[in-house]
């Protein structure tokens, strides 16, 4: 009787501690999501460049240009010959060489939440999970694409909420990383950055 009292202490004692250590975490990712969001929602326009990383280990690289809501460009340098346009509506994958394009709808794409009008990370129901770090807060979302059902992980800078990062898991397990830098904000895009030629489109 007296270890079973015993133990029931202890372990009154351990919920007691757990719980205000809980609501803390708690209180600083919806701090993190809300400094994140007010941030991002902050951005118009920006440029700079980026590497990224395919699922096989190769790296590409090129520059990009962002006009929220719903516009973006990234171009790949050589020897990649991609080429992708967002327009608001749609989103076309374009092979420079190839002189060939496919085309999405935006809104089926995991850009769509870094393009989107207003994000509001700290109520979003698809948000799995929240990391804050000294130096990192990462944001984990659900999505379901055009290719199927995956997750998109964005990654802030914890103490300015710049966006530095963002990694794609496919359906299939496959992940893609995207690390952006030398970014400038607020300045005017040309229109011509976000335009697509829809009479390239293959029959």
């Amino acid at each position: 009787m007296f270890h079973r009292v015993a133990r029931a202490v202890v372990v009154a004692a351990s919920l007691s501690l757990i719980a205000p250590a809980v609501a803390l975490a708690q209180n600083a990712e919806r701090a993190a999501l809300a400094d994140v969001s007010s941030y991002f929602n902050s951005l118009k326009t920006m440029q700079g460049e980026f590497v990224q990383f395919g699922p096989d280990g190769s790296r590409t690289q090129g520059r990009f240009a962002i006009q929220r809501p719903g516009k973006v460009r990234f171009y790949y340098d050589r020897p990649s010959t991609l080429d992708i346009i967002a327009d608001g509506t749609s989103v076309a994958v374009r092979d420079r060489k190839q002189a060939t394009q496919d085309i999405w709808p935006l809104k089926r794409t995991p850009l769509r939440f870094l393009l989107d009008d207003t994000i509001d990370l700290a109520s979003d129901a698809k948000v799995t999970n929240v990391s804050v770090e000294p130096d990192l807060v990462s944001v984990t979302v659900e999505e379901n694409s055009a290719f199927g059902d995956g997750q998109i992980t964005m990654m802030f800078d914890a103490e300015t909420s710049e966006l530095k990062q963002w990694n794609v898991v496919d359906s299939k397990g496959q992940e893609t990383s995207v690390s952006i830098f030398n970014v400038d904000t607020g300045m005017t895009l040309s229109a011509d950055l976000f335009k697509i030629d829809y009479t390239r489109i293959l029959d």
